[in-house]
Order: C-alpha cells, then structure tokens, then sequence
C-alpha cells in the first residue's frame, strides 16, 4: 500500500535527519512485508497461545499531532501502535520508575536465557536416532551448533525466505498431529498396521487386576503425593505451552495487527488446543498401561513402536521430531532476535556503540541480490524498500546460544535438554509471565490510571481479570514450590535427572538478581565515576496504512552527557538515579 503523501514525507525527511548523523535509522517491515492472518498462526502452531490485552493496548502514542482528526486545546489524542519486543514493553509500561531497573533486569534475563539451546541439543538427539546412531553426545551437541547457525543464517540472509520455512514446518506438525489422531483413533477401532491389532487389556504387576488406560481406578492407582512433582510436570507442561508470547514478539510486522491479530490468535490457540487434547486420547489408544510412563522413550516414539511395531517407526518418528524442533527453533529465532533489537535499542548493552550496533538493521543479502538481478518495474516512488534484517540481534541471539550449550556439555544430552528446557520455562515463561499478569492487575485495579485502563483497553478479554488473576497465581506457585525437593522415586530426583532440585530456580533467580546488579552499576556507578547520564532518544515515525496506525522507521539515538546538576538531565527518582528516555510521541 502506498503512503499518504503527509506520511511519506515524514518518512523520508525521518530518512535524511538520520544521514550524516549519530542517530541510528531502524525500519520497520514494508506493508508488503508484513505478517498476515496464516503467518501469525504459524508461529502460534511453532509455539502456541496470547496475550492480547497489553499486546493491543501498549505502547501508547500521541497522534494529536498528526491526526487529521484534531482533538480540542489543551487535549491529546493517545493510541496504541502496536511495536515489537512483547513482555519488554508491558514491563516498561507497568513498571515505569526506575525506568533503567526494569530494562536492565528484563534484558539480561532474556538476552542470556530467550533462546532455545534445548530445543537444538534435542534436534541433534533425535537426528541421530533416525540415523541410527546412539551414544554420541557430542555429534548431538554438533548437530545443535549447526541448526542454530543455520537458522541464524536463514532470517539474516533472507527474511521472507524464514518466514517461509517457518509455514511450512508448522503446516508440517499440524498434518502430523492430525495423523497420530487419525492413527490413534482407528487403531483403538481394531485398524492394523503391521503389528497385529493395538493392546487390549493388560494385568497390573503389582495388583494382579486387569488394567486399561480409560479406567479410572486403575489409570491413577499409583500417583506421586510430592509437591515437587507436581511443580516439575507443570513446568515442562507450562513449556509446551509457552508459545503464546511468540507473536507478540514482533507486532510491529504484523499486517493490520488491530483488525486480525486477536481474531488469528484466538483461532489458533482453540485449534493447538483441541489438537493437544485429541492426540493424548490417542496416545492412550494405542499404548499399553504397563508401558505409558516409561522414561526411556518420549510419547511420540513409544506411540508409533507400538503401532507398527518394527524398527524402522520409531526412526522414522525421531525424523519427524527433528523436523518438529527445527519448526521451533527457526520461529524463536525470528521473534526473540528481535526482542534483543528492542533491549539494545535502550542503549544499555555495555556500551553506547556496542547497543546502537545490535539494534540495527541492514539490508538482506537476498534483497540486494534480487535488486541486482531482478530490479523492480514499478516506479521508484511506489517500489517498497528492501527487506531487512537484524542481522546484529541475530549475532547476539547466536552468541548465547552456543554459550547455553557449552555451559552443558559436560552432561549428556537427555540430562542438558532437562535443564535447559526448565531453566526456560522457569524464567523467560514463569518469572517474566508473573510480573506481566501481577502488573496486568495492578494496572486494573491499584493504579491511578485504573479507570481509564479499562475502559479503552485494545482488547477486553471474556471473564475480564479472571485470566490474569488464574496465570499470576499459578506463575508465583510455580516460583516458590520449584524450591521443594522430590522425594525419593520421583522421575526429578537426582537419581533419574541427575541434577540437584534447586539448581534451576537458583541459576533463574540469581539471573535476574544480576540484571539488577547491572542496573546498580549503570544507574549509579557509572553516573558518579563519569559524571554522565544515559540519554536514550528514540523517534518513531507514525503513519497510517489503511485505518489503523503503525510505525514505519525509528530514529535511535543514545548516548552519554554530562549532567549538569540533579534533574537536568533525565528522571532522578528520589534513590540518585539520573536516566533519561525520551520517546517522541509516546505516552509513557
């Protein structure tokens, strides 16, 4: 769609402040570019379900000034434009003051842990399994290294090309979920594939009585009592379903995100859902009581072995799996990259050059080969502009990942993925996820601005707080009960995981207890030593495509000045803080 002239003025007068300047020039995804209705639920189908409520309602802007609608003296005319970086902007917009200490300890929290090393050390495992090939950690680990890379390499090289790959491998998992239903449900109806007809009923070993796994006596007749249990099994499950925020990560390339992100969302939240629920009734179709919970083999593999009952199945479900896992990795690595744009935008990553160098954007390899080759015949005023990439955040994002992995390679693979996976879903999922629904409620009911929240929120959700109300009191749950040990049997103690129980709340508090040390030495130490103060000035420029308001580029500038006594530069909060943001057109 081409701009308004008034807009595409803005735009290019925002283009030519930021040559021969120190400010750094971040555009958005062309409307072209954007992600529609099928790519939004693609990267739910990778990572699952939403948060709609603070996605369409912050960050919110001042368009009094560019409005063709004027709003009376005295007024202002605030609107939410959806930008990228998901939990980052609600933390900021919740917690306002100190405004360093809530991007400082977010962004250490995700720069260090927002990344799926898990996932990858996962994908070497199962590709090994479907080449045969046991007992090789480190070949696993090499596997790792390189899906990384190569997923990395993808959205650097060729953003369009990753968001293509991404289609097609969530298609991929939702034609394979449908078929382990499809599989399930007729081999509970007497279907063969090869093995004979599905287990009947079997005898418990330890009763003597006949079992099956829809009889309830029997389905539940040894569960664990151990608090520690339940809270483990909540985080993996809370993993499984951690992908809601995914979307939200990159909002600002969303195509008319107002009008069908919550409409896709939803959509695909209900489908995943249904899907998830349909294929455990199918898993306890066609697999035997006595073998349900054996902890040598994952339900996929196990489901398939007994299926069809040869070798060659399960190998081919580890190929599957990968492929599954690759679906994952290549979605994070789109969306958390440019989470780690949004961080470094702040200027808080170590230095001023070193931030500023991690938010950009540059124009991708394939852009400017398809420049060269194929040029475009359509008027230069009406061309879109190249396709980009933060190939920068990329290179961040890759960093920490090999870090993770190294940190682990002194384990086996089943042992590194447990970690990993719960270190994740312990911080990035449950710690961030209780500060965002806890402050969620405070904007709703404790804030002053309580009133107003509501009643021009983006989104009202069915049974208003009662959603953040259940996730904030299963997040602090899950928070303190990871502290309790297992008890002796339970498949998370060290005898079976080989880890000690406090390891991963430890390691995930203690990283967010280091995002706060950073904020000290730069909120305070560097401010006193260099008689400086950190002045974050970002820009961006609104306009409209179609009906609804988006950005299109961002002036970014950060740097550190002299201060001239309290208060005149930046916000000193009462603690000797000085720390200055200013974001034209945003209401803070």
């Amino acid at each position: 769609m081409v701009l308004e002239a008034e807009d595409q003025q803005r735009v290019d007068d925002a283009i030519r402040d930021a040559e021969g300047s120190t400010k750094l020039l971040v555009r958005d995804a062309a409307e072209s570019q954007k992600l529609g209705p099928f790519d939004v639920m693609c990267t739910i189908w990778n990572r699952t379900i939403v948060w709609l409520e603070l996605g369409l309602s912050v960050p919110k802007y001042d368009l009094s000034a560019i409005n063709s609608t004027e709003p009376h003296e005295g007024e202002t005319k605030l609107e939410c434009v959806p930008r990228n970086g998901g939990e980052k902007n609600y933390l900021e917009y919740i917690y306002k003051t100190p405004k360093l200490r809530t991007i400082c300890m977010y962004g250490v929290v995700y720069v260090i842990l927002g990344n799926l090393s898990g996932n990858a050390i996962a994908f070497g495992y199962y590709v090994l399994n479907a080449a045969g090939i046991e007992g090789h950690a480190p070949a696993a680990r090499g596997l790792a290294i390189g899906c990384l890379t190569v997923a990395c390499l993808l959205h650097a090289s060729w953003r369009n090309g990753g968001i293509v790959v991404n289609n097609a491998l969530a298609c991929l998992k939702m034609l394979i979920l449908l078929a382990v239903i499809g599989i399930g449900f007729a081999a509970s109806a007497g279907a063969k594939f090869g093995h004979g007809p599905v287990h009947g009923d079997t005898i418990d070993p330890i009763t003597g009585k006949v079992t099956s796994n829809f009889d309830t006596s029997s389905s539940f007749a040894h569960p664990r009592h151990d608090a520690a249990s339940y809270t483990d099994s909540l985080l993996f499950i809370v993993y499984t379903f951690s992908g809601y925020e995914q979307p939200f990560y990159v909002l600002s390339e969303v195509s008319r995100p107002k009008k069908i992100f919550a409409k896709s969302t939803l959509f695909a939240m209900a489908l995943v859902s249904l899907l998830f629920m349909l294929v455990n009734v199918a898993f306890l179709c066609a697999v035997d009581f006595d073998q349900r919970l054996d902890n040598n083999l994952d339900m996929a593999t196990l489901f398939f072995s007994e299926v069809f009952g040869n070798n060659a199945a399960p190998r081919v479900m580890s190929g599957i799996i990968a492929l599954s896992i690759l679906g994952n990795i290549v979605v994070m690595t789109f969306t958390a990259s440019r989470v780690k744009q949004e961080i470094a935008k702040e200027g808080v990553l170590i230095s001023r050059r070193i931030s500023l160098f991690f938010a950009s954007s540059t124009t991708t390899p394939y852009a400017y080969l398809k420049a060269r080759f194929f040029p475009s015949r359509l008027p230069l005023t009406q061309r879109p502009p190249p396709e980009q990439s933060p190939a920068a955040a990329l290179l961040l994002h890759w960093t920490f990942s090999m870090i993770m992995i190294g940190t682990t390679s002194s384990t086996i693979p089943a042992v590194a993925y447990t970690v990993l996976v719960t270190l994740y879903s312990y911080t990035v999922v449950v710690l961030v996820g209780f500060f965002v629904a806890s402050g969620l409620l405070y904007l709703r009911f404790v804030s002053t601005e309580k009133k107003d929240w509501v009643a021009n929120a983006g989104f009202k959700p069915w049974g208003g707080p009662t959603a953040a109300i259940i996730y904030a009191t299963v997040c602090a749950f899950l928070l303190v009960a990871s502290f309790l040990p297992p008890s002796a049997g339970s498949p998370f103690h060290k005898s079976s995981t080989e880890v000690e129980w406090w390891i991963v709340p430890t390691v995930g508090l203690g990283t967010m207890a280091l995002g706060y040390i950073y904020y000290l030495v730069l909120a305070y130490v560097i401010p006193k030593v260099r008689k400086q103060v950190l002045v974050v000035d970002r820009e961006a420029v609104i306009v409209k495509e179609g009906e609804e308001w988006v950005q299109a580029v961002e002036l970014v500038e950060a740097d550190w000045v002299a201060r001239q006594g309290p208060g005149a530069h930046g916000d000193e909060d009462g603690n000797g803080q000085y720390y200055e943001s200013v974001r034209v057109q945003i209401a803070q």
